[in-house]
């Protein structure tokens, strides 16, 4: 049980320290620098963990799999890069887009996500190509 605790621990602390919404594959990169031997199965055991505790809220882009990120932020927004495909938070937000809905109908939420090149894929050569293969820290 010990164990279990150790990588929920060490998995909670890449994700908050990561300050961006993290796939359950670059938690478990960042998370082997600290648990020789995770593997993805285990990352996914401690995230479904870590998601009923409440601490970890899940990102769901349109089109992608769910990325992690600490629970109880502010209201924000995400951007994400269509090189590396990592997802970033936006603290600001446009305001009230309530006014946009159809006349009688009431917005309960909203979310936003901005697409375009993250500050280390700006103007790299593969710019456009969609080198999801490339790594960052």
């Amino acid at each position: 049980m010990e164990r279990l605790t150790r990588q929920r621990s060490a998995l909670f602390a890449v994700i908050e320290n990561a300050q961006r919404p993290l796939s359950p594959q670059e938690v478990l990169e960042a998370a082997r620098h600290e648990v020789a031997g995770l593997g993805l199965a285990t990352v996914y055991r401690n995230l479904k963990l870590l998601l009923e505790e409440g601490a970890i809220a899940t990102v769901n882009l349109p089109g992608e799999s769910a990325r992690y990120e600490v629970a109880h932020h502010a209201h924000h927004h995400h951007f994400q890069c269509t090189d590396c495909q990592r997802v970033f938070d936006v603290h600001q937000c446009p305001g009230d887009l309530a006014r946009l809905a159809p006349a009688g109908f009431s917005v309960a939420r909203h979310e936003l996500t901005l697409y375009g090149h993250c500050a280390d894929c700006q103007g790299s050569p593969a710019q456009g190509v969609g080198h999801m293969g490339h790594s960052h820290p």
